[in-house]
């Protein structure tokens, strides 16, 4: 099992696909993206405030690194 927040990518990775058994396709990376790169979603704004500015940066650049494999 891997941390209950994760820290690295490999960690969130695990998390996404093994643990939430998401599988990273294009279309669901870049979903994600639009929506956590918009600043008045009402879903971005709750992460962040869940999460933190930091972990909410380090996750989008999670996705922008998975739309690169």
């Amino acid at each position: 099992m891997s941390a209950e927040i994760p820290e690295t990518f490999d960690e969130w990775r695990y998390c996404i696909e093994q643990e939430c058994k998401i599988i990273l396709t294009r279309k669901y990376i870049e979903q994600r993206l639009t929506i956590l790169t918009a600043l008045d979603h009402e879903e971005t704004q709750r992460f962040i405030r869940l999460y933190g500015d930091h972990h909410w940066q380090q996750v989008v650049s999670w996705f922008e690194r998975a739309l690169k494999l």
